[in-house]
């Protein structure tokens, strides 16, 4: 080699060894025995070079937060150890001084981590507090439907969130935990229960499904009518029976009450032809009842529609159809009947004409004394008290007048 080579933070010496100055003097970093002092010194700069862009890579990262607070103070450690160790030639001092004025930044990145750390620990102990809090409700409700998925999606929910210290998390977990229990062996409980009385509803119903079905051909129809309404509301009370059974029972249940009642309407259909004619009667039996009114003569009214009642009630059943209007019709003339009945009997009522002849009586003896006394109070001439009596006695004989009015209407 020739004569030694020189830079600003190094040099290649004659036998071609390569130093770097740095601020504890110079130290070897190695040799490039093969080439020129300048090719010995461009390799060992160029190793420096890219020790300058690791620790330019490195500020990005850590100034873009790309990396967390930990794992920049481990890179920042682990690059400063390889720059101050280098064998390279260029300002190691300035490389590591670089890597330490990372530290400011790491150390608010941390604060701020810590403080993210916090805040998300706190929202997620408020969001677990609020999920432990709706589990507890839904382990006291009765929601049998939805209750079982709606813990699921807070069990969802509660593994989404960030864990809380030991001791809260644990507790919360614990409270969490419980009402799950609680609810799902409330759950079960309850459709064991169901299952029971659909059970004893399904055997219930079979019974009146039999005996509906042995009621199905009767003739009988008032009492088997008046069975079926009794059966139709043991079916209600029964409850539901497994939805399967329930409905085949219903099916033969339902099936044996409308042949039943088919038959006793085409029955009763039959029977309303044959009452065609009854009703036919009785149009003529109320064409005269309905000349009765109005009455007026009430006794010989009276002895006429007991005679036409009679011959009504001979005439026997009519079509349900017109039972209705015929009935009507010949209520209101036994009503038309009843009434003129009635006004006179208040008419002639003894009782009430014997009070009406006491109250003449009192009144007519009331005016003779208040006449005395008006024909009294005028001979002294006291102006005042004549004017007094005649404006009673005028009263009195209005009353008077009434009163025998009143006495005539009842006899």
């Amino acid at each position: 080699m020739s004569a030694e080579l020189q830079s600003d933070w190094g040099r290649v010496a004659d036998d071609g060894t390569v130093y770097v100055r740095t601020l504890n003097g110079e130290r070897s970093v190695g040799q490039y025995a093969e080439g020129t002092p300048e090719e010995a010194l461009e390799f060992f700069t160029n190793r420096y070079d890219a020790l300058a862009f690791e620790v330019h890579l490195l500020e990005q990262r850590i100034g873009a937060g790309k990396l967390s607070p930990e794992e920049a103070v481990s890179a920042v450690k682990s690059l400063r150890e390889q720059v101050v160790e280098a064998n390279a030639v260029g300002d190691l001092t300035v490389l590591a001084a670089r890597l330490d004025a990372n530290a400011p930044l790491i150390a608010i990145q941390r604060d701020a981590k810590r403080a993210e750390k916090a805040q998300r620990t706190a929202e997620s102990k408020v969001e677990k507090e609020r999920i432990v809090g709706e589990a507890e409700r839904l382990a006291e409700s009765k929601d049998w439907r939805n209750g079982a998925n709606r813990l699921r999606d807070l069990l969802d929910q509660w593994k989404a969130l960030p864990r809380l210290d030991k001791a809260t998390d644990d507790t919360l977990w614990r409270r969490f935990s419980g009402a799950r229990t609680t609810y799902t062996r409330h759950r079960k409980a309850h459709f064991a229960e169901e299952h029971e009385r659909r059970d004893s509803a399904r055997v219930i119903k079979e019974r009146l499904a039999g005996e509906a079905e042995s009621l199905a051909t009767s003739t009988e129809w008032g009492p088997t009518a008046g069975r079926y309404r009794d059966l139709m509301r043991d079916w209600k009370t029964a409850g539901p029976a497994p939805r399967d059974i329930d409905d085949e029972l219903w099916t033969r249940f339902r099936g044996a009450q409308d042949a039943f009642f088919g038959a006793r309407d085409a029955a009763d259909a039959e029977l309303d032809k044959e009452f065609a004619v009854n009703a036919e009667l009785k149009e003529e039996i109320l064409i005269e009842a309905e000349k009765l009114v109005p009455v007026t003569d009430v006794e010989a009214a009276k002895k006429a529609f007991r005679d036409l009642a009679d011959r009504w009630d001979a005439a026997g059943k009519v079509p349900r159809d017109r039972m209705k209007d015929l009935e009507g019709r010949m209520r209101k003339v036994e009503q038309a009947i009843r009434s003129v009945e009635d006004d006179k009997w208040k008419r002639t009522d003894p009782e009430k004409s014997a009070r009406a002849d006491d109250m003449i009586g009192k009144l007519e003896a009331g005016i003779a004394d208040e006449q005395a006394k008006l024909d009294k109070a005028r001979s002294s001439g006291d102006d005042r008290s004549v004017k007094r009596l005649e404006e009673s006695l005028a009263n009195k004989q209005a009353f008077l007048d009434m009163a025998r009015k009143a006495s005539q209407e009842f006899s």
